[in-house]
């Protein structure tokens, strides 16, 4: 599949649709919170309330893995994610 450029806080990234490798242990944490969220949404803040890494945003879209869905008006500088299907079968891959 061709890359993707996605805009994002002023910045282009591009997103590789091919699997790397496993998710790190923040990464799977973050994705897995993807599964009981309508339309795999993921979230913005970890369970204790700190905001997830842009770190470990940006190295699970790069991997296919997460996608950007929309830009947030409020806070254009966050990046609002959803699970890719990639994702999906990348965490049922390592259970």
């Amino acid at each position: 599949m061709n890359d993707q450029i996605i805009k994002s806080a002023n910045e282009k990234v591009t997103a590789k649709k091919v699997s790397v490798g496993r998710p790190s242990k923040s990464q799977r944490q973050w994705l897995i919170r993807g599964l009981k969220e309508p339309g795999g949404k993921l979230p913005l803040f970890d369970h204790e309330g700190q905001r997830v890494s842009e770190r470990t945003v940006r190295s699970c879209v790069e991997k296919g893995w997460a996608e950007p869905w929309f830009d947030n008006p409020i806070k254009p500088d966050w990046t609002i994610c959803r699970l890719t299907d990639l994702g999906r079968q990348t965490l049922n891959d390592n259970e």
